[in-house]
């Protein structure tokens, strides 16, 4: 075979499918942000319906559509003599309304707003090995959830993300071992909640402590367990400063992959030092695949852990290794099969 034969049978489509990612992921923020998945819960509507009930223009609006039809977020559904009419797919009615349970809305709104724009800075975030909110906002860096926590609506924004996710993934990493036998849990770092929610409603007979920083801890019983459950109770303070509540587990979740090496065995020594023997640990993380092909969905969180923190992605050896160092042992993990995993390590 000759090499202009090659060369015009190949055809870059993966490249190209790449090239165009941020266009996929951006039609997807837009239809969010403009409450195109929340109209059409309700009913079919065409184009023209849609641009009037959201001031927008029709034919913007028209090829946004089109372009979620393209994407498998929207039906369109031709009539001879009337407009395409357009409605939510299963998976749009699921995952994209506010009012579903299981909706990512919040998570998609983070994405864009937030992630999106630090994403700007990746190229001068692989130069510098460090973080790019000062780039992409202005603001100092150096305490890492000062930055991420920058105004009262970006923390909320933050905690809208953590919510939507543990929604989602919180049962699969909850169930990837048999956790009854420890009774009293400690959420540390668990934010909205979410996660705690899981836990007691797995395991009835246990009690879950969750705590966070205290302005975390004050919007989370405001905004979202305002009817609290008599089995979570909420506890203020700074991990790496204070004393942690006692419990028979502590559960870090999407916690060690913001810091260090160095950071995260401190945390866990201090962990070690609280649990009782026979007490352990469950870290839940984005586990990277041993012989580093993947999982792709990891391997680009841990650059996103570049952009936006101090930490990053592991696999499942550098977080035996973590713990090993901080007197944990019996370490197992467990992959779901999904985004996030989860490892078991006792005293």
């Amino acid at each position: 075979m000759n090499m202009a034969t090659t060369d015009q049978e190949l055809y870059p489509r993966k490249i190209l499918d790449y090239m165009e990612g941020f266009l996929v992921s951006k039609t997807l923020f837009s239809a969010c942000e403009l409450g195109v998945f929340e109209l059409l819960n309700e009913s079919a509507m065409s184009a023209s319906q849609l641009s009037e009930c959201l001031s927008t223009s029709e034919d913007g609006t028209e090829r946004l559509l089109s372009a979620c039809v393209g994407l498998e977020l929207l039906n369109a559904h031709t009539h001879p003599d009337g407009p395409v009419l357009y409605s939510n797919t299963e998976m749009s009615r699921v995952f994209l309304t506010k009012s579903s349970p299981k909706s990512l809305y919040h998570s998609i709104e983070y994405s864009s707003r937030t992630i999106y724009l630090c994403w700007h800075y990746l190229t001068d975030a692989v130069r510098d090995g460090k973080n790019q909110y000062e780039k992409a906002f202005g603001t100092n860096s150096k305490d890492l959830f000062e930055a991420l926590y920058r105004s009262e609506e970006e923390m909320v924004k933050f905690m809208q993300l953590m919510n939507s996710i543990w929604n989602i993934c919180g049962r699969d990493v909850i169930t990837a071992f048999d956790l009854s036998p420890f009774r009293r849990i400690c959420d540390l770092g668990g934010c909205s909640g979410a996660l705690a929610k899981q836990c007691v409603s797995v395991y009835p007979e246990s009690t879950v402590t969750i705590f966070d920083l205290p302005k975390v801890v004050q919007t989370s019983q405001q905004h979202f367990m305002p009817d609290q459950d008599p089995r979570i109770s909420f506890c203020e303070g700074d991990f790496f400063k204070d004393a942690l509540p006692p419990a028979d587990l502590y559960i870090l979740a999407r916690i060690l992959h913001d810091w260090t090496d160095q950071r995260s065995v401190e945390l866990l020594i201090k962990i070690h030092q609280s649990c009782r023997a026979g007490g352990g640990v469950l870290l839940v993380e984005a586990l990277l695949h041993e012989d580093n092909s993947g999982p792709l969905t990891a391997q680009l969180y841990s650059l996103n852990m570049l952009v936006q923190t101090e930490g990053r992605e592991r696999k499942g050896s550098d977080y035996t290794r973590l713990l090993t160092d901080a007197g944990f042992s019996r370490v197992q993990i467990h992959n779901t099969g999904k985004i996030y995993d989860a490892v078991l390590a006792c005293k």
